[in-house]
């Protein structure tokens, strides 16, 4: 199968499941991710989102973002923490009416593809990468990143053999030998590190103009039903963010964030050292959800669409970023 069915049989079965999410804000469900670290884990696990929502949430953990839109199309989960912004783009490309509700974190030195160390191929020998075998998260802001990666260094992705993994999937066929290049985020990049190396680094993908953020989002439908849930959940993650901005704070959280997260402290703070974690006013400037990351999404759905891995790109995404929640959280 190509890369090019996988994403678009994905983008279509999402269309398909959209609109049927609950409404009810009497429970919630709330999608994020394992070894990502990040502060809302501990408001997560210490009972603050509870205290200051008034409803029962329950937490299920996900491989990927696209796995976020879809359990979220089928009404199975209402938030999404730290879905990045291709798949996100990917499902809202395809029908799926979902909104952007805030900036959950950037973090370009954590997202990235791995050469295994045995090629010895680096930025200078880089189209020695064609007819290779990588794995790569379709729909995911790791394969965005690599499509723009390739096409920096002029690589003919055609004649490579991209297989659609997980990360933690990736790391270990990499490891085995089984890839050429893997490609991921967190924990699985760590692990990929131990057996190769990087392209590019944080900075220099960013002076290429790959962003790499996520965001919290959910369902329109179930957004409008439920504004003041949705803004007392933003409100909890925002002090969540402020608390772990003060380092007065930082031995007391990160022991429980590393246990959340499922991770040991070192790791945890190795890999939550890399991410940054815009305030409530920055996020709601140009600079974010102010214009700049409706740009941005049109840049990534152009990409997807010049690759073939979507049939289009909508005209503007304007309509999927939602500010509302967070304007109202930031006076809770």
């Amino acid at each position: 199968m190509t890369l090019k069915t996988t994403l678009k049989g994905a983008a279509a079965a999402l269309a398909v499941l959209a609109g049927t999410s609950a409404v009810s804000a009497e429970e919630i469900t709330v999608g994020y991710f394992l070894e990502w670290p990040m502060p809302f884990q501990y408001a997560k696990a210490t009972g603050m989102y509870d205290e200051a929502m008034g409803v029962t949430i329950n937490w299920v953990s996900f491989d990927t973002g696209t796995a976020m839109s879809a359990a979220m199309a089928s009404g199975d989960v209402q938030l999404s923490v730290s879905q990045g912004v291709p798949p996100f783009v990917v499902a809202t490309s395809a029908g799926q009416d979902l909104q952007i509700l805030d900036v959950a974190v950037s973090y370009a030195d954590n997202d990235n593809c791995v050469v295994l160390e045995a090629l010895e191929i680096d930025k200078d020998s880089a189209k020695e990468l064609e007819g290779k075998k990588v794995a790569v998260p379709l729909g995911t802001a790791a394969h965005y990143g690599f499509l723009k990666q390739m096409g920096h260094f002029g690589v003919d992705i055609s004649t490579m053999e991209i297989v659609d993994m997980a990360p933690p999937d990736g790391a270990a066929a990499l490891a085995q030998g089984s890839v050429d290049m893997a490609c991921g985020w967190g924990g699985s990049l760590r692990r990929m590190m131990e057996h190769g190396n990087i392209l590019l680094t944080g900075d220099e993908k960013t002076e290429l103009g790959i962003l790499v953020f996520d965001v919290t989002s959910g369902p329109a439908g179930w957004v409008a039903e439920n504004s003041d849930t949705v803004s007392a959940f933003l409100s909890v993650t925002a002090k969540a963010n402020a608390m772990w901005a003060d380092d007065a704070n930082k031995d007391m959280m990160l022991p429980v964030i590393a246990k959340d997260a499922g991770m040991d402290p070192d790791a945890t703070l190795a890999t939550i050292s890399t991410f940054t974690f815009p305030t409530v006013e920055d996020q709601l400037s140009a600079k974010w959800l102010g214009g700049n990351a409706q740009t941005f999404m049109k840049g990534v759905a152009d990409v997807f669409v010049d690759a073939g891995s979507i049939d289009a790109a909508l005209d503007s995404y304007d309509a999927n970023v939602n500010t509302g929640p967070l304007s109202a959280a930031s006076d809770m």
